[in-house]
């Protein structure tokens, strides 16, 4: 029995250390080698201060900003340590009513807007933190961030042409705009003036 159990023993402890030791120090260093912004969280920085992350998606709700996506974690919006959809189907009432009293928020907010809503205006992502927008979104609201900024509708409409990001590789995904990425230059451009 001693012959078994022994090499079973040396042989946890051997893997243990390997799979929970080793391996997960040597890829941590090696993304901090490689990728240091990344594996620190992709965090954005002005002026000395930590303002957010472009992977995590912020509660704006300011006429004078884009907004993104919404978000469905609770308590707060954008909780990433509560991420998770709201596993709500394609049939269910209450994603519909939701849905409705999103479009309703912001046909109030833009009451001139006739445009078609745009999807990812009115449903959260999958993980509930997207920090994106598709162009599509972004210009459904160029004209309320103009208006509310008075600025050209022109100038708002090439800043969300220089901040949308093509798809990876060209091809892998859909263009899209990180939220955080165009408030940010509407802010500076706004302290510019």
């Amino acid at each position: 029995m001693n012959n078994v159990i022994r090499p079973a023993l040396v042989l946890f402890a051997l893997l243990g250390a390997l799979a929970g030791l080793v391996y997960p120090l040597a890829v941590t260093g090696a993304a901090k080698a490689l990728f240091p912004a990344q594996a620190a969280g992709s965090l954005v920085v002005r002026n000395g201060a930590t303002v957010g992350s472009s992977l995590i998606g912020q509660n704006f709700s300011d006429p004078r900003h884009f907004w993104g996506r919404p978000s469905a974690t609770a308590p707060q919006p954008y909780n990433a340590s509560a991420s998770g959809g709201s596993n709500l189907g394609p049939l269910n009432p209450a994603l519909a009513d939701a849905v409705k009293a999103r479009i309703e928020a912001l046909r109030a907010a833009d009451p001139g807007n006739a445009a078609p809503v745009p999807v990812d205006l009115v449903t959260a992502s999958a993980s509930g933190l997207d920090p994106d927008i598709s162009p599509a979104a972004a210009h459904y609201q160029a004209a309320r961030v103009a208006r509310a900024r008075g600025l050209p509708l022109e100038q708002v409409k090439a800043l969300i042409a220089g901040h949308t990001q093509a798809p990876l590789w060209g091809f892998l995904g859909e263009p899209r705009v990180n939220v955080l990425a165009l408030n940010l230059a509407l802010d500076e451009g706004a302290s510019m003036r």
